[in-house]
Parts: C-alpha cells; structure tokens; sequence
C-alpha cells in the first residue's frame, strides 16, 4: 500500500543530518554544562574512584589544572566539593577559612574567577564525623534550626572565599532566607543563592558516598523528598522563590524529568539539575560491558535534560563534552572523545 498524495509525512524533517539539526528543538552549549569537582586535603596526587571510572579525589594542583582545562572548553561553571582531614560533630572545617573548601574557592576564584563562575556547595555532609547534612540533636535526629546557623556561618566563609554561587544542597527548611538574610547583612548582595528545590532521597547517590569518603550511617530521608512525592517539589518551588533564591536545582536528573518539567514550567528563576553519581556510573559501566553506545548515551541523557526544561546540567562529563560540542555543529556531539578531560570531576 502507498500513501496517497498530500499525506503528511514528518520523515522529511529527519531525512538528512543537516535538516535534523535545523530543526532541533533543544540545543547543547558549552556553557550549559558546569563541572562537579571534588579536592581532598592531605592528598599528593589525584586518587580515581572506583564507582565512577574516569573521576578523581583532586588535590589542589590537579585541581587547578583540571579547572583551566574545563574553562578552555567553554564549561559554563564549576562546583566545589571539600573534604576534609578532620571531622567533628558539627563540621567545624566548614566554614573554616583555611578548610580544604574555602582553600580551594580562593584559588579558583583568583585563578579562573573573570573567566568563569565558581561555585560551592554548601552543605555539611562531607565535613561531619556522622555524615549528615545537619547537626543532630539529642536524639540523634537532625536539628534544622540549629543547622541553619552552621549553614549562614558557612555561606559568609564561601562568599568570602570568592564563591560566586552557593548550592544549598541540605534541603533545610527556611534555608535560602536564612543565608541570603546572612550574606546581605554582611554585604555580599550579589553572592548567588542556589536553592535545591527537590532533592529526593535516592539510590542514584552511592558512588558519591565514595568520592566524599562518607561516614554516613542510616538514610537523610528525613529531610531529602520521597521519591514518590511530585506535588512536594512545586511546594518547594514556592518556598525557595519567596526566600529568595536565584536559581533553583532538581537533583537527580533522569529519574526525576517529570518533576523538573513541571518546576520548569513554574519558575521565574532559572532552573539546573545534577546528573549525579549514580547516572554516571551506570552509563560508563554499561558501556565499559559493551551493552551501550558510550558517546550517544551521554548525548541522549544530556538532551532529555535540556527537553524537559533544564538551563543547565552539571555533570561529570562537561569538560568532555564541551570539548567535543567546541567546533561541532550547534547541537551534536559528534567528533573525536578527549582523552584528557576525564579526570576534571566528582560527584
């Protein structure tokens, strides 16, 4: 059987390359994408992580080095995650000004700071000796009001550390008012707030536990969202835009595109998500098994979240393929692997 004449035929748009880029709804830039980069006091060389092959526990020469690499592709950020040598009950190396986190903001942010935006994340995870997001109160339960304080006394030390935004990833009630009333007090206006709107208490997060050296014991779902929960996340939305924030996260990422659709759909602020540890690994294990395209899957998962509304992506891959997207057509991400950019990230 033929098609009669006059029937509508959507192939025509997909029958050459140059066409199907024409009509590409979504785009990637290299300035979409921001590079998650983790830097560990004590070390005298990168150590690779296990759970995320091709990602390092930097020191603060590699991680210097891999940062210039990230802003010679076009890399549109970097996150900043610290860990320390010493931890304590309330992660007192936190807001340290000589902690490994603000040592390492400063750097940055004196090296690279005209050329790209520095940013840190600001949560107390990596530097208690329990591993939560908070302090705990007497029953071991995390104290929200009294965490909100460690995380203002944080803000001020990322600020002065020449942070430029700030990602408040412990999902405390009242947080982004609370910093951004800190930091205005103290004169840093224009310090970004970056609130995690829905950061859900997911299984995608385990290789992270790796590259922080976690001492968690239990779960954070207590405070992190359920992941049967949508509505909750645009009750997120609402409260994070009236205190303040000047972006808002949805974090993780392909699990999570109903969710960020919808925030897309409702802000007035811009929107990013994080494709974590987890998607990571998975894509680079089952490609490492041959079960998948490596290149292609990347490209997909990236796009997905550009289509559901995303602004920017922080993923671990963005030094690589910003490398790639540099002097490709707008919008692919054909052309050669870097072999160099591997070792630029972590989370």
């Amino acid at each position: 059987m033929t098609l009669v004449p006059g029937t509508v035929r959507p192939r025509r748009l997909r029958s050459t390359a140059a066409l199907r880029r024409l009509v590409s709804e979504v785009r990637l830039h290299p300035a979409d994408l921001i590079l998650p980069m983790f830097v560990k006091e004590g070390l005298t060389e990168p150590v690779p992580l296990t759970g995320m092959p091709g990602v390092v526990q930097h020191t603060l020469d590699s991680l210097l080095a891999a940062a210039r690499e990230a802003v010679a592709a076009g890399v549109g950020g970097l996150m900043l995650f610290g860990i320390p040598e010493h931890r304590d009950e309330i992660g007192s190396q936190a807001d340290d000004p000589e902690g490994i986190l603000n040592r390492a903001l400063r750097l940055l942010a004196d090296d690279l700071g005209e050329d790209t935006v520095v940013m840190a994340d600001l949560c107390l995870d990596e530097f208690t000796s329990h591993g939560h997001c908070g302090v705990l109160d007497s029953a071991g339960g995390v104290d929200n009001d009294a965490t909100l304080d460690r995380y203002a006394s944080m803000a001020l030390a990322q600020a002065r550390a020449g942070a430029q935004v700030l990602g408040l990833s412990g999902m405390m009630d009242g947080q982004v008012a609370y910093c951004r009333e800190a930091l205005d007090a103290a004169g840093f206006t224009d310090t970004v707030v970056m609130g995690y709107t829905a950061k859900y208490a997911s299984a995608f997060y385990g290789p992270f536990r790796e590259a922080v050296d976690s001492e968690l014991q239990g779960d954070r779902k207590t405070y992190q969202q359920d992941p049967a929960n949508g509505r909750e996340a645009l009750r997120e939305l609402g409260l994070d835009l009236a205190e303040g924030a000047d972006v808002v996260m949805v974090k993780p990422g392909l699990p999570y595109l109903d969710v960020l659709a919808e925030v897309a759909a409702e802000s007035i602020v811009p929107v990013w998500t994080y494709q974590v540890s987890g998607e990571y690994a998975m894509i680079e294990f089952a490609a490492q098994a041959g079960a998948i395209d490596r290149e292609r899957a990347i490209e997909e998962s990236l796009v997905a979240f550009k289509r559901a509304g995303s602004d920017a992506i922080l993923t671990y891959w963005a030094t690589e393929v910003a490398q790639r997207l540099d002097g490709a057509a707008a919008g692919t991400l054909t052309g050669p692997q870097s072999a160099g950019s591997q070792t630029a990230g972590g989370r």
